[in-house]
């Protein structure tokens, strides 16, 4: 990606320290100054997106759509919710390695990205992994409103 790496890195470290300090919530990561930091519009126009990262968004929103049924009938464990943040996670590096976006559209991915993190741990780490699944919902909805990701489809809180 264009974006600075240093920036990559601290944008997902920030996500991270988020999970670190219990379930995830539905806030916004939040910038050095603490005020949240909100994904916003291209000038009211969604931001543009490449294959890389189209795929790889893809990907992750097929995986969390197949194991939503067993999440919400209690038929995930610890292991499987590891092994679907694994899945999940190999998809964020490809992403961050792979698209190649303008920096403005970057910076907004990256705030998606933290919160995708955020639930990649709490699916790993930490009790109420269930959460953890929820953040990256709402991330992959937050995406879908904010890229222009042609037949993307929202997931919801069903």
């Amino acid at each position: 990606m264009i974006i600075n790496k240093s920036l990559a890195a601290a944008l997902v470290a920030l996500g991270l320290t988020v999970g670190l300090h219990g379930a995830v919530s539905a806030a916004a990561p939040h910038g050095p100054d603490g005020h949240a930091m909100e994904m916003y519009l291209d000038n009211g126009r969604k931001w543009q997106t490449d294959e890389a990262l189209r795929t790889g968004m893809g990907r992750i929103r097929d995986a969390v759509d197949a194991a939503r049924p067993m999440i919400h009938a209690g038929g995930y464990g610890a292991a499987e919710f590891s092994a679907l943040a694994d899945r999940i996670q190999e998809q964020v590096d490809d992403v961050v390695t792979n698209c190649k976006l303008p920096e403005q559209a970057d910076v907004q991915l990256h705030l998606a990205l933290a919160q995708v993190m955020d639930g990649i741990y709490v699916m790993k780490w930490e009790a109420g992994r269930e959460q953890g699944a929820l953040a990256i919902v709402q991330a992959l909805d937050a995406y879908g409103e904010h890229f222009d990701h042609p037949g993307w489809k929202p997931l919801g809180h069903r």
